[in-house]
Parts: C-alpha cells; structure tokens; sequence
C-alpha cells in the first residue's frame, strides 16, 4: 500500500481571481437594453431618469464589478454620437446584427453611464472598429474623459454633464 502525504501551507497565499471576470455586458439584442435597463423616463415602469428601477435592484445584488456595452457584434455598427444630445433629435438606425430592429438610440452614452452610477460598477466602452474608425473612437474618450477645453469636451458640457466620466475600460471592437 502507498502512502501520500499532502502539505496545505495555509501561512502562503494563492492566486487571487480579478473580480472583474465576474462583470456583465450589456448587448443590443432581445429586450436587454429597450424593456429591459430602458423604459425612458414617461413610462409607467417605475424608473430613474429613464432606466428600471427593479433592473438596478436586481443588478446591484450581483455587484458586478464593470459593465460593457454597447456589447458585442452591435459595437461594430454603433456611432456613438447618435447617442447623445435631446433624445427627440437622435437618429434611429437598424441593428443588422439582432434581427434588424430599429434603434431609437435613446440609450445612449449618459445613459449608460447614468446606469453604471446606479448599479456603482465600472462603464466599459466598446469602440466601433466594424464600421468607425480610430477617429471616432478617439473622440468617443475625449468626450467622455476630457476636462479640458476640446471640441468633444465642450460637446459633452452642451449635452448636459460639466464634469468628465472615469473610465478605466475602453475595448477596440468586439472582444
């Protein structure tokens, strides 16, 4: 018969997992983002500045710690200045990549970062390489990070937020 003999060093410590693997995506397809985070503010869902506040409470018992959007595939086909500003002046567009519904664009840029204030998670961006470009991209973290005086800062302070974001996370397209 053979011995084995196991030694736990308790005294040394082991590998330690990046919370963040436990974060969430929030992608364009189904009724994640309209039904779903997004009601707008007129609804008779009861909601904060638009987004659903049993969403945000269901959510924030999870804790996650970073959020993505706006997802995977649909990355690729959003233009993120069609996100911002008065919601009745966005244009609408088709989302090729989940069904061709039509996009309102009313969940955009504050307002995801509106839910990420709410569910106190980190916002991580995911740039457009399908069809933007790093232009676009660069300007997209200018808008959101600079507290300066630049064109998209002062785009941003015109559509409402004088301060900028944090943003620890911004992905170059999907995955």
């Amino acid at each position: 018969m053979n011995t084995v003999t196991m030694t736990v060093r308790t005294s040394e410590t082991g590998s330690v997992i990046n919370p963040n693997i436990y974060g969430h995506f929030a992608e364009h397809l189904g009724g994640c983002i309209y039904g779903g985070f997004w009601v707008g503010e007129d609804s008779t869902i009861p909601n904060t500045r638009g987004i659903r506040n049993d969403v945000v409470d269901a959510l924030k018992k999870l804790s996650i710690p970073v959020l993505r959007w706006p997802g995977g595939c649909f990355a690729d086909e959003y233009h993120w200045q069609d996100g911002i500003g008065p919601r009745e002046n966005r244009p609408a567009m088709v989302n090729t990549h989940w069904g061709g519904v039509v996009e309102n664009n009313h969940f955009g840029t504050h307002e995801f970062m509106d839910l990420c204030s709410l569910l106190e998670t980190e916002p991580y961006i995911c740039g457009n390489v399908g069809s933007g470009s790093p232009q676009e991209m660069m300007n997209w973290v200018e808008y959101l990070t600079s507290d300066g005086e630049s064109p998209m800062a002062n785009l941003r302070r015109q559509n409402g937020r004088a301060e900028p974001w944090k943003l620890t996370y911004f992905g170059v397209g999907n995955e």
